[in-house]
């Protein structure tokens, strides 16, 4: 479903407006009824009042700007615990913790880590792995995820 090219540049205002960032925006039809969905994250994680903040903030300004045409239904919600990193901003947000990367292209003789999100560049990503470390060009990364750590 078409999102109108205004939404997004609204939506990360009142993101950042609620001190949070702006990870995604999708429009989809569920049956017979359209569902905004708002995807916000921050370093500190995400508090169900900045979920209800960005959500009343929002759905005054989506009334008056008229972005989304007929019903629809607004959700705004968190990336989730083991959640998929896509954007370079997810990475930084996420440095410190956990992660399940699986590269498109053998590494070494392995496709498959388990690691430390050491740091970030504009090329590449640095995990710790088994006392050893390991760069990951972002276009070699299938799929990376944060993996729940329980202490």
């Amino acid at each position: 479903m078409m999102i109108d090219k205004r939404l997004g540049p609204l939506v990360q205002e009142v993101a950042r407006g609620a001190g949070v960032d702006l990870v995604d925006v999708s429009l989809k039809l569920t049956g017979r009824r359209k569902v905004l969905t708002v995807t916000i994250d921050s370093g500190s994680g995400v508090t169900l009042d900045d979920c209800s903040n960005v959500s009343r903030e929002l759905s005054i300004l989506l009334d008056v700007e008229d972005l989304v045409p007929g019903q629809y239904t607004l959700e705004v919600t968190s990336p989730g615990i083991d959640r998929p990193l896509k954007t370079k901003e997810d990475y930084i947000r996420n440095i410190g913790k956990l992660l399940r990367v699986v590269s498109k292209e053998k590494i070494g003789k392995q496709s498959f880590f388990l690691g430390r999100l050491l740091d970030v560049t504009d090329t590449v990503i640095l995990i710790e792995e088994e006392k050893k470390q390991v760069e990951i060009p972002f276009d070699n990364i299938s799929r990376a995820q944060v993996e729940i750590e329980i202490k």
